[in-house]
């Protein structure tokens, strides 16, 4: 996420016919059969401890808590009752490689209206009494983090782990963007990863979760280049595909166990082939339909349909949205915003996107962000209050 606005849309991708042919393939298979008002048939889940205690649709926001841009400071104490998930944007690397982490609040140099660190772990405490989860988000657009050594993973973990303690936090919220995550030309496949950087992330948040135990929250915000676009791409490879490209299905596979929720960035996007293997653009509710869908159904990656990224359950999922036009690329209206979750979660009010089923434990949204919403007079979250009648 951008601390002002965000950066330009991703250029187009350029494997439409090999996903296309990909896609027909899996057609025959049975997984991509024609859109159902049924509901799917029930899987099997592991517990979700984290997640149930969550309500059964949340509302996750980012707060500017370390810096101030256009829409202004916002003090934790004064965030509305209507958000469920706070995220502390953000935690930075002390150098892209170190895996040190640290967090501050916004100088008051910046933020004139800045609460005293004693205020501000005081409103953490009244938030988590509300029922509230609050916890770090590390990252962002300037938190480059690659944790190319042991060293550096190890030091990621003691060092959110100073963060979470100090604070009293209730988790962590990964939001790699730009560099952090790429894949080596010889990992193909995202079941098994190899790349330094992505085996010592799962490898350090998988420690962090085994220290604090089923309670401890865990929530990602990768872009879709990270995600859906490795129906298409996945790392180096044809015409020189960006490394980057789908390297965040081998995270989020490998935490899907112990994942709270899951929120792709729908926004600061270039078009994304669908499962339909059309290209969809930002702006109206097909784009966050057809991303969400993606997610919920699974998709072949790279179009390799004996290498397919397996769904993951509504209620790990909500839908990454911007708060307001000022708050960057992507922003829909509440029209738009309830069509979506219309289609998905009743199969009603679809546009020209019909999802391989109907949702309705479709956990949320999530939006950048707090800050911006409120400068937007709440918009985007009574919106949801409204939508989801709270």
């Amino acid at each position: 996420m951008d601390r002002s606005r965000f950066r330009a849309p991703l250029r187009r991708s350029r494997l439409g016919a090999a996903a296309a042919t990909a896609a027909l393939a899996l057609a025959a298979t049975g997984l991509l059969a024609a859109p159902s008002s049924a509901d799917p048939a029930p899987r099997a889940q592991p517990a979700r401890a984290a997640a149930a205690e969550l309500p059964a649709h949340a509302l996750v926001g980012y707060l500017h808590a370390s810096f101030a841009n256009g829409s202004g400071y916002t003090r934790l104490a004064d965030v509305p009752a209507s958000w469920d998930v706070i995220d502390l944007a953000f935690g930075e690397p002390t150098s892209a490689t170190s895996g040190d982490i640290r967090f501050s609040l916004c100088p008051k140099t910046e933020c004139p209206n800045v609460e005293t660190k004693e205020e501000f772990k005081a409103a953490i405490k009244a938030k988590q009494a509300q029922g509230k989860k609050v916890q770090i988000s590390i990252g962002g657009q300037n938190g480059q983090v690659q944790l190319t050594t042991t060293a550096a993973r190890d030091k990621f973990v003691s060092s959110v782990s100073a963060i979470i303690d100090e604070y009293g936090l209730d988790g962590l919220d990964i939001d790699f963007e730009g560099h952090s995550l790429s894949l080596n030309a010889n990992d193909t496949d995202f079941k098994n990863p190899k790349t330094p950087v992505i085996v010592n992330l799962i490898s350090a948040v998988k420690t962090l979760k085994a220290k604090y135990g089923p309670g401890f929250t865990l929530t990602m915000a990768p872009e879709t280049f990270f995600v859906q676009l490795g129906y298409q791409h996945y790392g180096p490879g044809q015409w020189g595909a960006d490394p980057r490209a789908g390297a965040y299905l081998p995270v989020i596979h490998a935490l899907r166990d112990d994942l709270t929720l899951l929120h792709v960035q729908d926004y600061n996007s270039g078009p994304i082939m669908g499962l339909d293997n059309q290209y969809h653009q930002m702006g109206g509710a097909d784009f966050h339909i057809a991303m969400t869908d993606m997610l919920l159904t699974g998709f072949p990656v790279k179009g390799n349909t004996a290498n397919v990224f397996p769904p993951l359950p509504p209620e790990k999922l909500a839908i990454g949205m911007p708060a307001s036009v000022h708050a960057g690329n992507g922003h829909v209206s509440p029209s738009e915003v309830n069509k979506a979750l219309d289609c998905l979660t009743k199969n009603t009010n679809c546009g020209s996107y019909k999802p391989h089923g109907k949702w309705p434990a479709l956990r949320g949204l999530m939006t950048w962000s707090i800050n911006w919403d409120r400068f937007n007079n709440g918009e985007f979250s009574k919106n949801f209050d409204s939508y989801f009648g709270q």
